[in-house]
């Protein structure tokens, strides 16, 4: 008997690029895969593979959007308008030619540096899906790009970006805040503030700058507040506002963060966001990290060592922020939807003026407090993660920050 399968659905196993390649070869408009009349013969560069020159003319072996790998073509220079493209696959070329230290000039690539060309014009796209994909998923401001001028090294695995803190297995969290009656928090505020009921300080200037000391807690006004998003009171929970590169160092440190604008003193940069997992959990991956020279633990000990942020697998572009013993962004505990504080949000705000371009760093074994190291340790693994009082033996990691003053070991 014959059985009814209308509403059936079969997952496609094509991809997308390969479909529309087949519309073009059966000449069929498909509006769903943008396939239509006027563009059934366009041809759109993907990457450029390949470069030979014959006599004064220049040729590019061209992957076409859209097509197999099977159907590229050699293309004189003149039929081809992907001025990005050529310009990207020159600076590739030039870049490398210099590090294999041969001449410029060249009429053919040989079969290794054609290799090269091509694994990096593959990478090239695989971050710049990674990239599409981070400002797809991000919530704030500030555009993320990614780039990678050093090697062949593609988007990170088992990374998932999130945009606030992951709660761990286990782990139950009852969030707990006071809001303010405030008209005007900046200008006329009760009681101090959402500051004032914890008895502490305002914590920004009319620039929504940080004015108080590193070591002291900052408390923003919240969702239980009588006043609007527009609150100068609230800094840290608009998050990351400024242009920022994940970009690939050339000393082997991985990847690192710079700035695309210009960061005034003082200013917020970004929070420190990964999974809440306990300090026994934080202990066993600890080691586990240790071992692959990794260090993505930041205990969460303003008032005492419970939780810890694991940044490893969940985290924002913090993920990527290098280590300095000459740092510019310093840590602040804030406290916003939450005054229970044994679970602060880890802001970094700016030592001073960082500028457009600059490298953004902080101190993976950075003290706020001098008089009080002890209890202020930022403890992020990035130190020891061990349970208190019961210190372990760790793996050694070497420092590659370049400072004279570098202590050679992260810890």
């Amino acid at each position: 008997m014959a059985e009814n399968l209308n509403g059936c659905h079969v997952v496609c196993k094509s991809s997308r690029s390969h479909l529309q390649y087949l519309c073009r070869l059966e000449r069929v408009a498909c509006r769903d895969l943008g396939i239509s009349k006027k563009n059934l013969n366009h041809f759109e560069v993907e990457y450029l593979c390949d470069y030979k020159k014959k006599g004064d003319q220049e040729f590019y072996l061209v992957k076409w959007k859209g097509y197999p790998e099977s159907q590229n073509t050699w293309e004189p220079r003149r039929n081809l308008k992907c001025l990005k493209i050529l310009k990207q696959f020159r600076l590739d070329l030039e870049r490398e030619l210099q590090l294999r230290k041969q001449r410029r000039s060249l009429k053919k690539l040989d079969h290794s540096l054609a290799h090269f060309m091509l694994q990096k014009a593959k990478q090239r796209q695989q971050l710049d899906r990674w990239e599409a994909s981070l400002n797809t998923t991000r919530e704030h401001k500030g555009r993320i790009f990614v780039r990678n001028d050093v090697d062949l090294e593609g988007p990170p695995k088992d990374f998932t970006y999130i945009n606030n803190y992951k709660v761990g297995e286990g782990i139950v969290l009852t969030e707990v805040a006071v809001g303010c009656e405030c008209r005007d928090c900046f200008e006329e505020p009760l009681k101090g503030c959402c500051a004032g009921a914890s008895l502490h300080r305002f914590a920004y200037n009319d620039k929504g700058q940080v004015k108080l000391k590193a070591g002291q807690p900052v408390y923003e006004c919240n969702a239980r507040c009588r006043c609007g998003p527009e609150c100068l009171n609230r800094v840290v929970q608009k998050g990351i506002q400024y242009d920022m590169s994940i970009f690939k160092t050339d000393n082997g440190r991985g990847w690192g963060v710079r700035t695309m604008e210009k960061i005034r003193k003082n200013s917020f940069v970004m929070e420190y966001v990964g999974e809440i997992i306990t300090s026994e959990e934080a202990e066993r991956r600890g080691h586990i990290y240790d071992r692959q020279g990794a260090t993505y633990l930041f205990d969460l000990d303003y008032v005492e060592d419970v939780y810890t942020v694991d940044a490893a697998h969940h985290g924002n572009i913090s993920h990527f922020v290098n280590h300095s013993v000459h740092p510019n962004l310093q840590v602040y505990n804030v406290f916003i939807n939450n005054i229970d504080e044994r679970l602060p949000r880890i802001a970094f705000f700016a030592t001073r003026m960082i500028k457009a371009g600059e490298e953004l760093t902080f101190d993976y074994k950075m003290q706020i407090d001098p008089v009080d190291a002890e209890s202020t340790r930022m403890d992020s693994n990035f130190g020891l993660a061990g349970m208190t009082g019961s210190p372990k033996k760790r793996v050694r990691v070497e420092c590659k920050c370049g400072m004279e003053s570098c202590r050679k070991y992260l810890f």
